[in-house]
């Protein structure tokens, strides 16, 4: 397993590895096969200078707490004098940034060296993370440093943060920033073996960001670990986390069956069982509920949900000029937002908050909640990929398939998002499976005891 960015530092402090050659390692790694087409754009000689700048000051002056370290940015953030083009040829030729966004700012402020921009789904609406305007990279697994499958066909990374994940997992970047609205950051965290944490929305500002939706918009990190995790989120969101001493026995656990544990992939029912047996070897206390609250969400959503009309309403100028340059694919899930009726946005608003009431009330008892981050694992990428126009039967059916999984890959994740909750996905499995991840979340402001909890089971899984 590549070395992540808490055990970089502490080899920077004492040493044994200096920022510049850990700056090179980590180019090296964005150019190797394993990171093909991760990124849309590098700038290695800028992370390079940074680096440099840093030793070049004298020895009295702080480095940051990212000493130079490098991370990479999703196309989705706004990098001054860089195009933002969030993953779209509509947007390919916008002026360039003026200034860093908040998020990017904020690590840089912390000593982080940009290494590139990221590969992203066209405007960040799909959890599979294919794209038809640029290739798409295959899905690598950051917990065994090896390709997802183990040499065979390409699986996708997973979306929308589809390059930060593979540049994290490859060793390319210590922190991806990116995003996640309805699993961004965890669908590619659970299908490349690594780390990701989303946050309570309001934590980190979007500004700067192209927006997906402005109610369920979360700017977060993948990482290699979870302990990297916790020091991204306080770069990111200029906030201390609150450490806890109390062993994972203090914690009670819920697993919940209704929705989140339906029609699971053999590996991930699996790994998820096997999760659950090994934590409550080490002492967790674990209940079953049933929690039928979340069987609602279909119907609660049956207008399109809040990422279709508030997408819609932020493309529909550029739809009525340039819908023929958009992924047909991320088009028809923005025209969903088209026929909303204002009165139907705001029955959406007032049934979003009194569900996530009853939420809040249903799980008041549990410190967090344990579910398979996606029930299935990362399909080929030849399944899935974007139609070719060579061969309509084909087409269609790559079309099905890719609907089906992209229904399926947010199907957790997007509970958490609807709750206005915090959510860790951490790697499952083992050496001969394909990566699974395990979701710890619970409802919004709890992010310190989610992130505390995780740390705990990473140890535990750490030693199966």
């Amino acid at each position: 397993m590549l070395p992540d960015l808490t055990a970089t530092l502490q080899r920077l402090r004492d040493g044994t590895l200096s920022l510049g050659d850990a700056v090179d390692e980590a180019v090296d790694r964005a150019r190797s096969d394993a990171c093909d087409k991760a990124f849309v754009l590098t700038t290695f000689d800028a992370a390079r200078a940074s680096a440099r700048r840093l030793l070049e000051q004298p020895a009295s002056v702080t480095h940051g707490l990212l000493a130079g370290l490098p991370f990479s940015v999703k196309d989705l953030f706004d990098v001054e004098g860089q195009t933002t083009a969030a993953g779209s040829a509509v947007l390919a030729d916008a002026p360039v940034a003026a200034a860093d966004c908040a998020a990017v700012a904020r690590l840089r402020a912390a000593g982080g060296s940009l290494i590139g921009r990221t590969h992203m789904v066209e405007f960040a609406f799909s959890g599979v993370g294919t794209n038809p305007h640029v290739p798409t990279p295959a899905a690598w697994d950051g917990r065994y440093d090896q390709p997802v499958g183990q040499n065979a066909e390409p699986h996708v990374p997973g979306g929308s943060s589809s390059g930060a994940a593979v540049s994290v997992a490859t060793g390319a970047a210590y922190i991806g920033l990116g995003s996640d609205t309805g699993g961004s950051i965890r669908i590619p965290a659970a299908l490349n073996g690594i780390v990701g944490f989303k946050c309570t929305a309001d934590r980190v500002p979007t500004t700067g960001a192209v927006p997906l939706s402005t109610t369920l918009d979360t700017v977060c990190a993948l990482t290699r670990s979870v302990r990297d995790a916790i020091l991204a989120h306080e770069v990111l969101a200029a906030r201390t986390v609150t450490r806890s001493t109390a062993p994972l026995a203090a914690y009670r656990l819920a697993v919940a069956g209704t929705v989140f544990l339906e029609h699971l992939d053999p590996v991930v029912s699996r790994a998820f069982g096997r999760t659950l047996s090994t934590l409550r070897a080490a002492g967790a206390r674990i209940d079953d509920i049933d929690l039928p609250l979340a069987a609602e969400l279909a119907g609660l959503q049956a207008t399109g949900g809040f990422s279709a009309a508030e997408s819609f309403a932020w493309h529909r100028e550029l739809l009525a000029t340039r819908a023929a340059d958009y992924d047909p694919r991320v088009a028809a899930r923005i025209q969903r937002g088209a026929p909303m009726l204002a009165h139907e946005y705001i029955d959406l608003i007032r049934a979003r908050r009194n569900w996530i009431g009853r939420m809040e009330q249903a799980l008041a008892s549990y410190d967090a909640v344990l579910s398979p981050t996606v029930p299935i694992v990362a399909p080929r990428l030849a399944d899935v990929a974007p139609a070719t126009g060579d061969d309509a039967e084909a087409d269609a059916a790559r079309d099905e398939a890719f609907f089906r999984a992209n229904a399926l890959l947010l199907r957790n994740t997007s509970a958490v998002n609807m709750l206005d909750g915090c959510a860790v996905s951490l790697p499952c499995h083992v050496p001969d499976e394909m990566p699974v991840g395990l979701m710890v979340w619970h409802a919004g402001g709890r992010d310190d005891t989610v992130l505390n909890l995780a740390l705990l089971i990473e140890n535990s899984l750490q030693l199966q």
